[in-house]
């Protein structure tokens, strides 16, 4: 059985994620949210409308009314349930490619739902599905109850429009990889209502081309067309539209690392910046943490995934917080990683400076050399770390305190992560390969 990781459930459609595996997710997660109204929203892979139609049915059994957003970014799924105070969906696997699918919930008030919440769902689940198996009848269903509700994409289009001054954008010419997802038709609305003049490549999703070579993890492609079309900025999306990557107008990579430490430090100097703290996870780069210190800024450093800086947020009463991977939070203005309000943002300070954003990611931090490596292993540890302390240390003191070392488990595939970084590339590759080559050939 399918179990949460760091955000939500995912995995190969047809195989470990099935329509009738989601339906009974849905049926765990009505009796242990007590739903009454659920909103559903899915992103482009073809798998999409079969996974709708399961949950929409699961729900509609249960007496429960479904509204159908149809195509949209997570982050706009919900803002649905922030919004409306009900519980929402999202079908998708995120950055995967189109073979893969999963289902993220989010509680009333547009949440992430917590441990306990998770674990009395997978435990509601393991029933559903035994009884299943054991070939009890299910529901039969004596009406329909989903329906189309259009207009809560039109709604956060239009308070991601509200939020900034009108034409704030008419100054920039921004190039758009939407990923052939679920930002396809939403993301350039966005951008040509505050003003900008908006080039976009990737916007046309056929069901199988999601992340195919294209968006926040391969934007290959968008950097060379800022370049050719002369963009201020370029902006990557991924599948589910909840994080971004951004190209500067000379055609480098402005990570969420960068990102995070242009908003920290702009949101310090406008008093924005809540009790002067950043949350960001081990994964950020030791060149942010150096940035931040030369800030006054203080950072708190959680686990890997959006969900545990989210807690962070909220635990220590902060406005920021994200990962390298680009989902950023902007707390006062959303409850998760939202894409496409961070880009506004990042346009927007670019608009209001004297200077070019190449310029502006230079300035805000300088990064460490970092060598990211993943090892497929036949059985996942989630003592990973420990069993390989002596490793870690031996490694550690090469670096001394000029690098460090990241060894952990995936929250979501049977992946050991490596992560090095060094003032330099050449010690950082050649400790990750060492440390690869020891850990795979013990549990590879």
């Amino acid at each position: 059985m399918l179990k949460f990781g760091t955000d939500g459930v995912r995995g190969e459609f047809g195989t470990e994620l099935t329509t009738s595996y989601v339906a009974a997710l849905a049926r765990a997660a009505a009796k242990v949210l007590r739903c009454q109204l659920v909103v559903i929203g899915r992103d482009t892979r073809e798998s999409g409308p079969a996974l709708e139609t399961a949950i929409a049915q699961s729900f509609s059994e249960l007496g429960i009314e479904v509204h159908l957003m149809g195509v949209a970014p997570t982050p706009a799924i919900a803002f649905a349930a922030a919004s409306s105070d009900v519980v929402s969906l999202a079908i998708t696997a995120s950055h995967n490619l189109y073979t893969d699918n999963g289902v993220k919930i989010f509680g009333r008030g547009g949440r992430k739902l917590t441990d306990e919440q998770e674990s009395q769902i997978e435990l509601e689940l393991a029933g559903e599905l035994a009884r299943e198996l054991a070939g009890e009848p299910e529901p039969v269903l004596s009406k329909n109850l989903a329906v189309s509700h259009p207009e809560y994409l039109q709604r956060y289009c239009a308070a991601l429009i509200a939020s900034l001054p009108k034409n704030a954008l008419a100054k920039l010419h921004i190039a758009l990889d939407c990923a052939n997802g679920a930002m396809s038709e939403v993301a350039s609305v966005v951008f040509v209502a505050l003003g900008a003049k908006v080039s976009t490549i990737n916007n046309s999703p056929n069901g199988t081309n999601i992340n195919h070579q294209c968006g926040a993890t391969n934007p290959a492609e968008l950097i060379e067309t800022v370049k050719k079309v002369k963009a201020d900025l370029g902006v990557a999306f991924d599948g589910d539209g909840d994080r971004l990557i951004a190209i500067d107008d000379v055609g480098s990579i402005v990570d969420g690392d960068h990102l995070i430490a242009i908003s920290a430090q702009d949101m310090k100097r406008m008093g924005t910046l809540r009790n002067n703290k950043v949350a960001v996870t081990v994964m950020t780069n030791i060149g942010f943490h150096q940035a931040m210190q030369k800030s006054a800024i203080e950072v708190i450093t959680t686990p890997v995934g959006d969900r545990s800086v989210l807690i962070a947020i909220q635990e220590n009463d902060l406005s920021l917080g994200g990962e390298q991977s680009g989902h950023i939070i902007y707390h006062d203005l959303a409850t998760t990683g939202d894409g496409l309000l961070a880009a506004i943002r990042l346009s927007a300070l670019i608009a209001s400076s004297a200077q070019l954003f190449s310029q502006i990611a230079n300035n805000a931090m300088t990064s460490f050399p970092q060598v990211l490596k993943n090892i497929r292993v036949a059985k996942l540890a989630d003592n990973v770390a420990q069993i390989f302390a002596t490793e870690i240390a031996a490694a550690e003191k090469i670096l001394a305190d000029n690098g460090r070392v990241l060894v952990r488990s995936s929250g979501t595939e049977p992946v050991v992560r490596v992560m090095v970084e060094a003032r330099e590339y050449e010690i950082a590759e050649s400790v990750a390969t060492t440390l690869v080559a020891v850990i795979s050939a013990r549990l590879g």
